[in-house]
């Protein structure tokens, strides 16, 4: 097959490039950056791509944010990730679509060469290869309950006056009820925010910041 590497560790990528070497895969381009990877592949395609996902500038996305574009203007070259990270939204996005040539492995759990080497060839013959730590937790992300929707109608009207600045005790005025019911209504809604035990920062900013990120 061939191949394009990208990898940010000199040493990881040198040692990937004599590995499929050895098994007589051809590398056309092997880079340090997720920019020069989609530079290489707009000059000439591979069958497959082998990225990292954290890359240089930032060392956070760049690698999958790649993979998702050569999918998207190149949708014949395939792709696999390897990784020693799940980076769940892009990774979501890379899985939702068609997964046919496909891939996400994470380094740590790679125990044999050979199972690296299987992964690559069943991605390029228009496979799916995913370590099933990755499926795992891109399902416990999606299958999580929003707390926000956990909130019962009147702790939401508290926690949108909280949104306006307004104290408990302003609160219960305009609720009609006790500002004793208010504190009850507001931790409640710390518990479920999973803001009861935070320390070092205002619960009641978290709380706010949460809804208006909703």
């Amino acid at each position: 097959m061939r191949v394009m590497l990208a990898e940010d560790s000199t040493l990881l990528r040198e040692g990937l490039v004599r590995l499929l070497q050895e098994e007589e895969h051809e590398v056309l381009a092997a880079v340090g950056d997720a920019d020069a990877l989609v530079d290489a592949v707009a000059a000439d395609q591979p069958d497959v791509v082998v990225v990292d996902v954290r890359m240089p500038p930032t060392h956070t996305d760049e690698g999958l944010r790649a993979a998702l574009e050569i999918r998207r203007r190149w949708p014949r070259v395939c792709v696999l990730v390897l990784s020693q990270y799940v980076e769940k939204k892009y990774a979501t996005e890379l899985m939702s679509g068609d997964v046919a040539g496909v891939g996400y492995l994470l380094k740590d759990r790679v125990a044999q060469v050979g199972d690296f080497l299987d992964a690559l060839e069943r991605v390029g013959a228009g496979g799916a290869a995913f370590d099933p730590e990755v499926v795992r937790q891109l399902l416990a992300r999606t299958s999580q309950v929003d707390p926000l929707a956990t909130l019962t109608p009147r702790e939401r009207d508290v926690l949108e006056r909280m949104a306006q600045g307004m104290t408990n005790a302003s609160i219960a005025q305009e609720l009609h009820v006790s500002q004793s019911a208010v504190e009850k209504h507001v931790n409640a809604l710390f518990d479920k925010l999973r803001l009861s035990h935070t320390t070092g920062y205002s619960r009641r900013v978290l709380a706010v910041l949460r809804f208006l990120e909703s």
